[in-house]
């Protein structure tokens, strides 16, 4: 094996257990639970989980997704969470080898993962996570590691949580019904701050398409008259990894083919 396979390994290995990190995360943060005591244990059984039984995604098919002890079935979100992770790792590492810039977009993107999960489960976005993240992206910003200047981070920052405020201060204004949560505003604030302003009307385009797409055939399968209220949180999320990873290539194929 060559140093280049031998780093791809490396990357995904390393973001598979990252996300067997962040599992611990999407677990506990919602509940105000710390993720470092106690160790992993079976939330059913209170069972320790032992070490050979937490190895990323292969423990779960081991095991058939169930405890050891008392086999209450494990959610498929556990090696899901962890596999995305090790897909995001090695596609970062692809992009910029062994750098600051791998960890810290790594950071990011395991943000986006957290929060995609939680608001998916518990339809919030903790403060802990958005708000670290929209001033470690601005402080980032000035030392050039997001390759744009620190004013595009900050007019990112303040463009991408002030219209998401706007939408949804006039949505509730003309139809008295709550409209953008709070969190989906510091969310937007956090990936303006990392990836400046001039994305975010594609993030928020991407993100709404997918949303009104989910959306539509939610209703088509629960029926006319059921209302199931979508986070729009793991859409921003979806938004904002598309477009870093795909971003130039959807822009220049925009121009190419639409205007």
């Amino acid at each position: 094996m060559d140093l280049g396979s031998l780093g791809i390994v490396c990357a995904l290995v390393f973001g598979l257990v990252l996300g067997s990190f962040l599992n611990v995360c999407i677990y506990r943060v919602p509940i105000k639970k710390s993720i470092a005591f106690p160790a992993s244990h079976c939330p059913q059984c209170s069972e320790n989980i032992r070490f050979y039984d937490n190895i990323p995604v292969l423990s779960y098919a081991i095991l058939g997704g169930k405890c050891r002890k008392c086999r209450t079935p494990i959610p498929i979100r556990y090696p899901l969470v962890e596999l995305i992770t090790g897909l995001l790792s090695t596609a970062l590492f692809l992009r910029f080898g062994v750098s600051v810039q791998f960890f810290l977009y790594l950071a990011f993107s395991a943000s986006l993962v957290v929060i995609t999960f939680i608001d998916i489960q518990h339809q919030i976005i903790p403060d802990v996570i958005s708000i670290p993240g929209i001033i470690v992206g601005l402080i980032i910003s000035f030392f050039g590691f997001t390759g744009m200047p620190w004013h595009e981070s900050l007019v990112g920052l303040l463009a991408g949580g002030g219209c998401l405020f706007l939408v949804g201060t006039l949505f509730e204004w003309i139809t008295g019904k709550e409209g953008m949560g709070g969190g989906d505003v510091k969310l937007l604030a956090m990936i303006g701050a990392w990836m400046g302003w001039k994305g975010l009307p594609y993030i928020v385009l991407m993100s709404s398409l997918a949303g009104a797409l989910i959306g539509g055939i939610s209703l088509i399968v629960a029926g006319s008259g059921m209302r199931t209220k979508i986070p729009f949180g793991p859409f921003l999320s979806l938004g904002a990894l598309v477009y870093f990873f795909f971003g130039n290539d959807l822009i220049a194929w925009y121009v190419r083919n639409i205007l």
